[in-house]
Order: structure tokens, then sequence, then C-alpha cells
């Protein structure tokens, strides 16, 4: 049975730093690309971040490049979301996917998702 399990979020001031976390078991984790999406209130659920199974490759969304680092660790199954200069704005439920598609973009080519972890970030 596959799991992804997001932890790390919270509420923050704006201008803070949060370290969001994924770990994911039941899968062959280094196969796999790495995903950070979100959506907030009101809003559809958007591509954060991606990143290779073999780390070769990231993508950022525009709003958030320069402020956040998606990272893996494959010998742990772990990725995680450094994020700095937070805004009100990233405010979202942030859920970590896999997919071993090569269509990164699309969220119809994720295979498996967590719950997702909440980020508040107040002004």
């Amino acid at each position: 049975q596959v799991q992804l399990v997001e932890s790390g979020g919270g509420l923050v001031q704006a201008g803070d730093s949060l370290r969001l976390s994924c770990e994911a078991s039941g899968l062959p984790f280094s196969d796999y690309h790495m995903a950070w999406f979100r959506q907030g209130p009101g809003k559809e659920r958007e591509l954060v971040t991606f990143i290779t199974h073999s780390s070769d490759s990231v993508y950022y969304e525009d709003s958030v490049k320069g402020r956040f680092t998606i990272s893996r660790d494959n010998a742990n199954n772990m990725v995680y979301l450094q994020m700095n200069r937070l805004k009100p704005d990233d405010t979202a439920v942030y859920s970590c996917a896999a997919s071993r598609g090569s269509a990164m973009l699309l969220t119809s080519n994720y295979n498996y998702w967590g719950r997702g972890t909440q980020v508040t970030v107040s002004s």
C-alpha cells in the first residue's frame, strides 16, 4: 500500500520560513518523480514544484522561484520543500505527489497523492 505523508505545516507570519516533509512508503521511491502541489482557499490546485527521480531536474512555479527549494533523499524515501520569505498568498494545503510518467506539468500524470498539510501565512 502506497502512502505519502506530509508534515511540517503551520501558522507563520509573512517573511518567515517553513520546511515541509513528505515521507513515502510502499513504492520504489527512487523510480518516481516527486512534486508539491498546493490548493489555497477558493483556488484550484496548482503545481508548485517538482524534482525528477534522480534530482537532475527541478521546476518551480513563477511565484515561488527564488523563495522555495525542493529536495529529496532517496535513501530515506523523503522529499522536502523549504519555503522562505513566505507571503499570505502562499496560504494553502500543500500536498506531495508521485509520478512515474514524464509529463510532470500535468496533474493527471501523478499516480499517488498525500493528504496534505496546512500552511497559513498571516500578514
